[in-house]
């Protein structure tokens, strides 16, 4: 560890009373594996139980390693992976702090995904931090010179020690000390900074994304390190992580000179280069761009360096090729470092005033952040303006405005029309149709409004539409204005006049002019996605919007849904075919629900929105799927409730008349904890002929060699599929039900199966359609499929789990 100069001779050693308030232990409930032990040369906390092509030294390392009655991975050693020691304290903390922080980290293990409903919980932790706060708190990279570049080297030290624990507070910990170091020397550096930290170079509205394939970045590999494209390939074969590979390589490479260290805003600057490179030519000059970071990547490393130790060391090289991979895979979710730049902030701003934050300023900075980039999830805008005015007056200075895409409020799926009486018991709630189309949220500003739409990046440069501009938005924030230019066109038409600016939630839906009706998903899927000229269009569409978040220059998210839709229904005018509201009904009673869900399935919509009408919790939550958004569609009264979104991580070659497609092919939910993708079925039903032979054109360039090592899945030769893909499409998929199952992985870290054996499958899976719409770290979460299981399981607890099906396709 490079330790800092120490600050102080009389400092206690206290390491050890420290390491139990921070170091907190895992929950013991679960039995089995311990969820971090890693193969000596594979990288990643959430690799297959037993990964293809393992060398021998790592077979016999497993037999070697420490004594999990079913390791994982192969363990370099012997001894237990030591907990880093992130601060060293003054004064000893009490048993009773510690037990206390060891109880909180087993309550958020318990709660990672909804943790705002366990306030109890927080406010612990919030305790923990505040402690960790008053005390002085050895960088583990030395200081650089204020004002200079902030070194990358010390952003992969972060990394290095995060890589080494899987406990949240200890994660938190790290990244709330470095951020502080960093806006200690070099202020300027924390935007940059925060960006690499979130695996992204720019906001998700900018669409710009690396797309780098790993041939292209084994070739940079090579070619920077003086190896052939042979070895390089039998080292990746054999240590099945591309970050371990580049490593070995450059600790092999002979240096004539010694080059300038990189920094984290040239790293910054390097990508983006990548990222943004286009043309004749555009292939070759990326991978110029990736040799030119790794020629000069570990310029200060100490020479060989042994890959087997400590998962590669703070390794330059290693986390630039895992950025280029789109996987940093430390288990650093964008939700924790939101969190710690809080911390980092308030305790920054405290340390300027030789105060102390309390732990009512952390909750307060932490809160203020979390609703600022939930309105405005730029850090592009939020960082310096939070940098020049301070994290308390984060909200007079970044405020939701039009051009800065949010992420949409999601509804929670319900099983029966009762649950959602039980839900809104006592409460004013409106039913709306699910309509089955495209999210769409629309930004609009008229030209002679006092404002303009913001336009952070060239990318997200808004459209000229009559007497204003306009930009459209996915779900997930990318750009869909080239994709409907017939609705921008349209626009103008169903905006009054006194309307001046508004940000519009909606849903894009195909629509028949003849018939005037809705046409289903899949034909809206049958437009083109880019460069759509009007003329051209064949498949109709129309917006119904439901909600309204801003209008006229205000933010109306706190205001009650009842109060957004009168706004939303006096700003606009309907037009037939292309735009209405959507289609409400505002009755309480179960008969007046169900009479109103069959109406919506005979209008070809999903189903129904039942939504909270009035009072504070009919407000818009941007980015959360609440409680006070529920979802019934057509097909949940008689099945597990909702459809999950998988990622296609395989096929199976076709035969018969599938001979020249594929077959059947290998799903997987995502865990956004660990970033792996756990298998959860094979599918082969749903399909159409012509369905299958687009799939087959997508899906074929998209083939790799071996499988990511960070896919989870079952290693027996029956089950493996005949190729593999890269992690890029999601597909909807019904179910008759889950089971559990040893051939498949999702929800083993969930507690699903009492001897950690088993995994959860879906039974009898059927393929509804491609979500283009959703990228696939957006995909159903093996938390989620868990529930699902554990919902449908106490319904048929007396039946026990549902046999495990070879299902035919």
């Amino acid at each position: 560890m490079d330790d800092a100069p120490p600050v102080k001779d009389t400092k206690p050693k206290v390491v050890a009373e420290k390491q139990k308030t921070v170091a907190l232990p895992r929950a013991s409930r679960r039995k089995g594996p311990e969820p971090v032990k890693v193969k000596e040369e594979e990288e990643g906390e959430d690799n297959d139980e037993e990964e293809e092509n393992v060398p021998p030294p790592e077979k016999a390392a497993t037999k070697a390693a420490a004594k999990p009655k079913k390791p994982l991975f192969p363990v370099a050693s012997k001894k237990k992976d030591p907990e880093p020691k992130p601060v060293k304290v003054e004064k000893v903390v009490d048993e009773e702090a510690s037990a206390s922080a060891s109880e909180v980290e087993e309550e958020l293990e318990e709660d990672e995904v909804d943790e705002e409903e366990k306030p109890e919980v927080i406010a612990k932790a919030r305790k923990i931090v505040q402690t960790t706060l008053t005390t002085k708190a050895k960088d583990p990279y030395p200081d650089w010179k204020p004002g200079e570049p902030v070194p990358y080297a010390a952003l992969c030290k972060t990394f290095s020690l995060i890589e080494l624990t899987t406990k949240r507070l200890i994660i938190m910990e790290h990244c709330s000390l470095f951020l502080r170091q960093v806006l200690r020397l070099t202020p300027d550096d924390l935007l940059p900074t925060v960006l690499l930290m979130i695996n992204k170079l720019a906001p998700d509205y900018a669409g710009i994304e690396l797309g780098i394939g790993e041939s292209l970045i084994m070739k940079a590999i090579g070619e920077s390190t003086g190896r052939s494209l042979a070895v390089i390939k039998q080292d990746q074969k054999e240590i099945g992580d591309l970050g371990l590979v580049a490593v070995k390589s450059r600790s092999t490479q002979p240096t004539m000179f010694k080059p300038k260290a990189l920094t984290i805003r040239g790293v910054h600057n390097g990508l983006m280069g990548i990222a943004t490179v286009t043309g004749n030519g555009a292939q070759g000059r990326k991978v110029d761009g990736i040799k030119k970071l790794l020629s000069a990547a570990d310029a200060n490393s100490p020479g060989k360096v042994d890959i087997t130790k400590d998962k590669g060391g703070p390794s330059e090289a290693k986390y630039i090729v895992r950025f280029l991979e789109g996987k940093l895979r430390l288990g650093l979710a964008e939700r924790t470092i939101l969190v710690s730049l809080a911390q980092a902030m308030i305790a920054h701003e405290a340390y300027k005033k030789n105060t102390v934050p309390s732990t009512g300023d952390i909750e307060k900075a932490e809160s203020i952040l979390k609703t600022v980039y939930s309105e405005l999830p730029s850090y592009d805008v939020i960082i310096p303006a939070m940098v020049e005015h301070g994290i308390m007056n984060l909200r007079e200075h970044c405020k939701l405005r039009p051009g800065v895409p949010l992420k949409p409020m999601l509804a929670k799926p319900t099983k029966a029309i009762t649950e959602v009486l039980d839900r809104f018991d006592g409460q004013t709630f409106t039913c709306e149709y699910k309509y089955d189309g495209e999210r769409a949220q629309i930004h609009y500003v008229a030209k002679d409004a006092d404002e303009e739409l913001s336009q952070s990046l060239p990318s997200a440069a808004a459209t000229e539409v009559g007497r204003g501009v306009a930009a459209i938005f996915s779900r997930n924030s990318e750009e869909l204005s080239k994709k409907y230019p017939d609705v921008l066109a349209k626009l103008q038409s169903w905006v009054k006049e006194d309307t001046k600016s508004f940000v519009l939630d909606c849903e894009s839906v195909a629509w028949d002019v003849t018939e005037k009706k809705v046409l289903p998903f899949q034909q809206l899927m049958t437009r083109k996605k880019k460069d759509v000229k009007i003329e051209e269009v064949k498949v109709k569409v129309c917006v119904f919007a439901f909600d309204l978040l801003y209008l006229n220059g205000e933010a109306i998210v706190e205001k009650s849904l009842r109060e957004r839709r009168e706004l939303l229904h006096k700003s606009f005018n309907p037009v037939e075919g292309e735009f209405a509201f959507a289609t409400c009904m505002d009755g309480q009673e179960l008969d007046e629900i169900q009479t109103f869900l069959d109406l919506s399935v005979k209008a070809s919509c999903e189903g129904l929105m039942v939504k909270m009408l009035d009072g504070t919790e009919s407000g818009y939550e941007p980015s959360k799927r609440s409680r006070n958004w529920l979802k019934i569609k057509k097909d949940y009264l008689a099945g597990i409730g909702d459809s999950l979104d998988l990622v296609v991580l395989g096929a199976y070659h076709g035969k018969g008349k599938r001979t020249s497609v594929y077959g059947a092919f290998l799903l997987a939910c995502y865990n956004p904890v660990t970033e792996t993708y756990e298998t959860v079925c094979n599918i082969g039903t749903g399909f159409s002929e012509a369905v299958l032979e687009e799939l087959h054109t997508a899906l074929v360039e998209t083939v790799i060699d071996r499988p990511k090592p960070f896919y989870a899945h079952s290693t027996g030769g029956q089950h493996q599929p005949d190729v593999w893909f890269e992690p890029r499409f999601v597909w909807e998929v019904k179910t008759a039900d889950l089971t559990l199952s040893p051939r498949y992985k999702a929800g083993m870290k969930e507690g699903v199966d009492p001897a950690g054996d088993k995994g959860i499958s879906l039974r009898f899976p059927r393929f509804i359609k491609v979500r283009d719409d959703k990228k696939p770290d957006e995909a159903t979460t093996s938390r989620q499929v868990a529930e699902m299981y554990r919902k449908q399981e106490s319904v048929t607890k007396s039946k026990g789990p549902a046999a495990d099906d070879d299902f035919e396709y």
